[in-house]
């Protein structure tokens, strides 16, 4: 899908004005380098596969189940814990997954949003405080839903 609207309506340069001077094809040079680079990802994630299958995984995988309890120290995997945090924060159930839902569909409404012929966000020092705190904020998630659940 990316090399797709590359190719329709390629890329920005960091000014955000388009311009037509200096255009190279897009065929053959960036899809000898897209493949290239697609080959070298292919290559490092099947090195890591095959010679160290057990380096990104949780040590808790190898312990014996045990039926009869639940371990307290359960958490998502690292990608989810933003969403955890979110959801553990809040009391109500319902509340909580509205909160999520919420957290989720403001991203998904954010491009929406932006109406200038301006796609870069050099001149713009309010999106780019935004997209600071932005990152802050899941930065922040993630390492609150990370830590051991404690009772208020």
């Amino acid at each position: 899908t990316h090399l797709l609207f590359l190719h329709e309506t390629g890329s920005n340069n960091p000014s955000g004005i388009p311009s037509n001077m200096d255009k190279i094809p897009f065929h053959p040079y960036y899809t000898i380098k897209d493949i290239l680079g697609i080959l070298l990802l292919i290559l490092a994630l099947l090195a890591l596969v095959l010679f160290s299958p057990d380096i990104l995984g949780d040590p808790d995988n190898y312990t014996p189940a045990n039926p009869l309890s639940t371990p307290p120290h359960i958490k998502p995997e690292s990608y989810f814990l933003f969403a955890y945090a979110i959801l553990r924060s809040i009391p109500n159930k319902l509340g909580g997954v509205l909160a999520l839902v919420l957290s989720i569909l403001t991203l998904l409404i954010i491009p929406f949003l932006h109406t200038s012929k301006q796609r870069s966000m050099m001149f713009r020092p309010l999106s780019q405080c935004m997209f600071s705190l932005l990152v802050a904020d899941l930065l922040t998630l993630t390492s609150i839903g990370g830590q051991p659940v404690e009772h208020p």
